[in-house]
């Protein structure tokens, strides 16, 4: 895993016990940390909103346009006058 190492001169035993303990997979609290960091990964904006837009396009292509586009919405109204 990582190649960090704690000194015993700038840590106490505790501090240096509870740091192996992280870090051995054999160990309870190595568990909780890597559940906790899974939890807790967050994703990039830019990166879900990517997901979403290609789920709306397979989505599209399996079913077609679920609604009519309607020119209004996406042009100026007076162009129409």
């Amino acid at each position: 895993m990582a190649n960090k190492k704690v000194s015993s001169k700038t840590h106490t035993q505790k501090q240096l016990d509870d740091y192996a303990n992280q870090h051995n997979p054999n160990n309870k609290a190595y568990k909780a940390r890597i559940a906790n960091d899974k939890m807790t990964k967050k994703v990039s904006p830019n990166h879900s909103a990517k997901r979403e837009a290609k789920k709306w396009a397979e989505f599209e292509k399996e079913y077609g346009v679920m609604y009519p586009l309607d020119p209004m919405c996406y042009s100026n109204p007076y162009d129409f006058d």
